[in-house]
């Protein structure tokens, strides 16, 4: 799924940077508990909040898309 993958690395560049959930979704605008339920995959995230937590880690979405660890996990799920 998608969604996980988005979720885990929006979690990974912010632990990457020792910001807390509640640090992050301040900065983006965004509400800690819609973050913690994207970051966990049970949500979908629409490219503008995406867009707000890109410029809050001060990173392009192409930047946050341009992974190899990104790439190679949506490969292995279409691989299953």
């Amino acid at each position: 799924m998608i969604k996980k993958q988005v979720g885990n690395r929006i979690k990974e560049l912010r632990l990457k940077r020792n910001i807390s959930q509640e640090k992050c979704a301040f900065n983006a605008n965004i509400d800690r508990s819609y973050l913690a339920s994207v970051e966990n995959g049970n949500r979908n995230i629409s490219i503008v909040n995406l867009n707000k937590i890109c410029k809050s880690f001060n990173i392009t979405l192409t930047e946050f898309f341009d992974s190899n660890i990104f790439i190679d996990d949506i490969k292995d799920d279409e691989t299953r």
